[in-house]
């Protein structure tokens, strides 16, 4: 999936206050560049959540699971501040022509919208452990991935023409745009499994 290659194995570092990944002042959550960057690929295991005929299987290893775990808090500080910038993907323009339109829905809808989200990290955090976690539980892992990927995607700038696998290791925003690149196919990975559950 990229030309460069990332690792996902540098130890995980607190993710709290002003230095954290959402932050534009540091490049990953998981703490400073891995010397080991460009020589160890994201280790991709055949398959990491899979439809079993009674639920799900997560195969993600320990190192994962540990980034998304350090990258949840952050989503949840970035879904409680309304006005956050960072939180624009996840709350978007109902109503783009009529802007008190638009402001009504979101007085209506963003509470119930942040306990759905809420409720999904927590779901996240009572079956980070699991091996097998049933349709509700992945539901919840599909709205937490999709909401760090989100915010990272407003961080980056992201749009449907931008080819960030091609961004080159010295670029500021590789470490993102890698973190990026995992979400979307972790993503992708759990649709499908939902898809042949």
């Amino acid at each position: 999936m990229y030309t460069k290659r990332v690792g996902l194995s540098c130890q995980t570092a607190p993710v709290s206050g002003p230095n954290s990944m959402f932050s534009a002042s540091t490049n990953m959550a998981c703490g400073p560049r891995c010397n080991r960057t460009t020589d160890v690929a994201i280790r991709r295991r055949r398959w990491r959540v899979r439809a079993n005929g009674s639920g799900f299987d997560l195969n993600l290893p320990a190192e994962e699971r540990q980034l998304l775990a350090n990258l949840l808090p952050q989503l949840r500080e970035v879904m409680e501040h309304p006005d956050d910038e960072r939180a624009r993907r996840l709350f978007p323009t109902a109503y783009t022509d009529d802007v008190e339109r638009d402001a009504e829905y979101h007085r209506f809808m963003r509470e119930e919208l942040v306990a759905s989200r809420v409720a999904a990290l927590e779901t996240f955090a009572r079956t980070a452990e699991s091996k097998h976690i049933d349709e509700a539980a992945l539901l919840g892992w599909m709205q937490c991935v999709n909401g760090v990927r989100l915010v990272l995607g407003t961080l980056l700038d992201v749009s449907e023409d931008d080819d960030l696998h091609r961004l080159d290791e010295n670029d500021p925003h590789f470490a993102e745009a890698a973190l990026y690149g995992y979400l979307s196919g972790l993503l992708e990975e759990i649709v499908q499994a939902l898809s042949r559950g």
